[in-house]
């Protein structure tokens, strides 16, 4: 069983290929499209993902909506068998969140806590991964709700709609 120690560390992995990861988005390493998700693989290490922007996104401050300046916003899951990582949800809001806060991810009325640091908010454990997945292939939407270290208060809504065949055939072109 892979501890949450464990887990956080395959996270600190994951914010540094983060940034390879969104840089790739526009690249070749794109090798599917279903619907709302796209995957992608990379080599060395052997690495594969689904991934998806928002279909919305409200911003608030004060109880009021306000425009600001995100960076991408994307929801990922990952594959990195070399790393022993399957199926790990990652979620990058396109700011720094509020130091020591937590980010919910709510699906068909069932919610998420995502621990955050930085740009990135992950969940607790990999059975907790697990979980999300599982209730990502059943439901038509995910939103995550989170605030900045500013104190605006997030809300991406991103649709689900193709979410099984990409995270199946991202898992796929990662199994041994």
């Amino acid at each position: 069983m892979i501890s949450k120690f464990t887990h956080a560390i395959g996270v600190v992995a994951l914010m540094t290929l983060g940034t390879s990861a969104l840089a790739q988005e526009a690249s070749s390493n794109r090798v599917a499209a279903n619907t709302d998700w796209s995957v992608f693989v990379e080599d060395n290490p052997t690495e594969c993902w689904a991934v998806s922007a928002p279909k919305e996104t409200v911003n608030s401050r004060d109880g009021q909506v306000v425009s600001v300046r995100r960076g991408e916003i994307l929801l990922f899951v990952f594959y990195r068998p070399g790393a022993g990582v399957n199926g790990q949800v990652t979620f990058t809001g396109g700011y720094p969140f509020a130091s020591g806060s937590t980010a919910e991810l709510d699906i068909g009325g069932t919610t998420f806590d995502l621990f955050t640091e930085g740009e990135w908010a992950w969940p607790a454990t990999p059975e907790d991964d697990a979980r999300i997945v599982a209730a990502m292939k059943r439901g038509s939407s995910a939103t995550v709700s989170a605030r900045s270290g500013r104190g605006t208060v997030t809300r991406d809504t991103f649709s689900l709609l193709g979410f099984t065949a990409g995270v199946e055939e991202a898992a796929n072109r990662c199994s041994s």
